[in-house]
């Protein structure tokens, strides 16, 4: 079983973000062979009741935060799935807020002191294995798009997932819910992505 976990840091259901995250969640189980072989699990960030991260500066550890909220049972989700996807409409060049407070609070994840040198430092990595992920951004026509892809990229990095794609979206019309349904190429490089994750899952990553 393919545990597949998308994370949607739009505050609206059913818009472009939501529907190019499933798109490209299907794809990954049609291609991967269908049968239930994949488990997709959809969070939408927006729902979730939790504080932004209090830089706390100790270790929670054995738990992955020393706060219980909504963010607490999905750590573990985190940790265990097996392919990563993360969308996030583009507000003042960077993510939604919703989408940033939830990439604050995997700092837990693994410790900043990369190379072990501080004998003090208590925090441990919670992460042994890399995983494959896709990038979704949605914007207007003039909006800058670097500036979250780079965000999202850096959560990667900590987590543990490598990311093996970006699907980009510009709306002529922010109004517009879900108008990206209409845009055929767009909807085709989310199918691609979601072909290209099932291939890769089948190969390296299934033997990590």
């Amino acid at each position: 079983m393919i545990k597949l976990l998308s994370f949607s840091g739009s505050p609206v259901q059913g818009g472009c973000t939501e529907i190019l995250l499933r798109r490209v969640a299907d794809a990954v189980a049609e291609h991967a062979g269908g049968g239930g072989r994949v488990e997709h699990t959809l969070v939408r960030l927006n729902d979730l009741k939790f504080i932004p991260c209090q830089a706390c500066g100790k270790a929670p550890t054995p738990d992955y935060c020393f706060y219980e909220d909504d963010l607490t049972g999905l750590y573990e989700s985190v940790a265990a799935c097996d392919c990563m996807l993360f969308g996030s409409p583009i507000y003042f060049d960077s993510v939604s807020a919703q989408a940033k407070a939830f990439i604050d609070r995997c700092n837990c994840f693994r410790p900043p002191d990369f190379g072990g040198v501080d004998p003090d430092h208590r925090f441990i990595r919670l992460l042994g294995r890399k995983r494959p992920g896709g990038i979704i951004l949605v914007g207007s026509e003039e909006g800058w798009l670097e500036g979250a892809r780079r965000c999202i990229a850096g959560l990667f990095k900590w987590i543990e997932v490598v990311n093996e794609g970006v699907i980009t979206y510009r709306s002529s019309d922010y109004t517009e819910v879900g108008s990206v349904v209409s845009d055929g190429p767009t909807l085709e490089k989310a199918v691609q992505l979601g072909r290209h994750l099932a291939d890769v899952l089948a190969g390296d990553y299934a033997q990590r």
